[in-house]
């Protein structure tokens, strides 16, 4: 059968949604013949319109009157048919559509999606949430209040002495939005020194609180070059974290050869990458312990499988981004993905203002410190499109960060 020739069912329209309850969503909506419908996330931090015009435009066309079925062809299709390959709006065009026919395979079998992907590995999903605090009493409270949720994982992230503002903390609260509503960025001063001055003695406080068991992560979020990367690693080893994340920008891959020469600290990088090539050789040097890919930016199931599957042979374990910008069908999509997939470590979630829970019903449920994507057919998460059509797109930007002699950063 050639491509695009109808099988059993065909897709008969593709549907781009823009929301915003308390952050701004794009889901995709592909309804075939038979009625049945598929759901993607197609959501891009700060580039929300520019994916959703990618969709609209050049996307939705071409899929009308082909097969829901024939996925991986559908992928390659998308992903070869245009000159211009990889890229953060292209990917996550393609996953939003993965997402979207993976959903409809699972309702048109009756299956969860994770049964398609060879069934459960494992019985759930180990999960990380966020701790906050200005100072160090403000981030202890913090991370007892997430112990007293059920989360055997925690990441830690502080003020800065001499800092006004400081990405991922809110001043007075233990939770933060990053991404600020605004016709531009909001920026911010940064002080690397100040930071790796810190940053191990707050680290060494919560793991004194809280003793040995409780993983610990904390985040770098790109801002150091690779000698202070390697620098703050050392500092941080006898902390004892699960893993140091985003030390440094890595499109330079190779540059994360002398951060490893230098620290035996468990590594994390990647929720910016969007395909396999990315991350290759951090993966085949073991430069890295975690990737971070996300399964909405990175092309979908399909891609995402395929990272994992590189990543396996060379005894990587996957750790998906999950933060607040991304739906709940994204974060269904990575967690049928991860009870499916043997090198699967853990799966970050943010949690969602009951709101967005209210637009995204969803089957994937949270105990103990573990997520479950649910049983239900398919992904498990339908849209409420008459709630959605209520809350209206309105521009959103996570800060950038200046020194303190007015230069940009380099993450």
């Amino acid at each position: 059968m050639e491509a695009g020739t109808p099988g059993s069912d065909t897709i008969v329209a593709v549907d781009v949604l823009v929301t915003s309850p308390g952050r701004n969503f794009v889901a995709l909506k592909i309804t075939t013949a038979e009625g049945l419908v598929g759901w993607g996330d197609a959501t891009l931090n700060g580039r929300e319109l520019a994916v959703a015009s990618y969709l609209r435009d050049h996307v939705a066309p071409l899929l009308i009157g082909r097969d829901p079925a024939r996925i991986e062809d559908t992928w390659q299709y998308l992903y070869r048919g245009a000159y211009w390959r990889r890229g953060p709006v292209t990917m996550t065009s393609i996953g939003a559509v993965d997402l979207a026919l993976w959903d409809i395979k699972g309702k048109a079998t009756g299956q969860p999606v994770y049964q398609l992907l060879g069934g459960a590995v494992r019985d759930r999903i180990l999960t990380y949430t966020h701790a906050t605090g200005w100072d160090l009493p403000e981030l202890l409270d913090s991370v007892d209040a997430r112990r007293e949720q059920g989360f055997l994982a925690v990441r830690a992230q502080s003020g800065v002495p001499g800092l006004d503002t400081v990405y991922g903390v809110t001043r007075g609260g233990p939770g933060y939005e990053p991404a600020g509503r605004g016709a531009a960025p909001v920026e911010e001063v940064w002080d690397t020194d100040s930071y790796l001055r810190h940053a191990p003695r707050v680290l060494a406080g919560v793991r004194a609180h809280v003793g040995p068991e409780l993983a610990l992560l904390h985040d770098a979020h790109h801002r150091l070059t690779p000698g202070q990367a390697a620098r703050l690693g050392r500092a941080l080893e006898e902390v004892d974290l699960y893993w140091l994340e985003d030390v440094t920008p890595a499109e330079n891959q190779e540059v994360l050869r002398h951060v490893r020469l230098h620290t035996t600290v468990p590594l994390a990088i990647g929720e910016v990458f969007n395909t396999v090539w990315e991350c290759q050789t951090l993966i085949t040097e073991q430069l890295i312990d975690f990737v971070r890919t996300c399964v909405t930016h990175a092309g979908g199931i399909s891609h995402l499988r395929r990272i994992a599957a590189l990543a396996e042979i060379w005894q990587v374990r996957l750790g998906p981004h999950g933060p607040s910008d991304v739906s709940p069908v994204a974060l269904a999509a990575s967690l049928h993905v991860g009870l499916a997939t043997p090198n699967f470590a853990i799966q970050e979630y943010m949690g969602y203002e009951p709101v967005v829970h209210e637009v995204f019903r969803h089957a994937w449920s949270y105990a103990d410190g573990h997520l479950h994507p649910g049983d239900r057919p398919g992904l498990g998460v339908e849209v409420d499109e008459e709630l959605a059509a209520r809350f209206p797109y309105e521009p959103a930007y996570l800060p950038v960060a200046r020194r303190r002699d007015g230069s940009m950063t380099d993450w």
